[in-house]
């Protein structure tokens, strides 16, 4: 089981360790996020209630970010493009539970000029 929270502890969360995949999107407002993939059935809340935003996906679907209202840490997204998964942001888990090889990088269309490719994983110029 990996648990993690938001920077306060406001909000706690834990799924269990069964991983799809790790994923570096590159459309992040920064140069990139870090997310673990997993079986949405295999995640659940267990402390506090996260506040959440909607933004629309360049698939027109819905993207829904999940954040502490108190500290604002981020802390996981559900795409309605992808509605069997959710998809934790890493820096959010605990005791360095993120170290899992990175199996691919979306929108690297978008990829800064400092920014190298991550050796190994699976390059995608845009989501899908």
């Amino acid at each position: 089981m990996a648990k993690g929270s938001c920077m306060c502890g406001a909000v706690g969360y834990e799924y269990s360790t069964s991983i799809w995949l790790t994923t570096l999107p590159l459309r992040s407002g920064a140069a990139y996020t870090s997310n673990v993939v997993v079986p949405r059935t295999n995640f659940k809340v267990t402390k506090g209630s996260p506040k959440d935003y909607d933004v629309k996906g360049d698939s027109g679907k819905i993207n829904k970010h999940w954040f502490c209202g108190t500290c604002g840490s981020s802390l996981y997204t559900e795409l309605e493009i992808m509605p069997d998964v959710t998809c934790v942001k890493s820096g959010s888990l605990d005791g360095g539970a993120a170290n899992h090889p990175v199996a691919v990088e979306f929108y690297t269309k978008d990829r800064l000029g400092y920014a190298k490719a991550v050796e190994g994983a699976d390059q995608k110029p845009e989501f899908g």
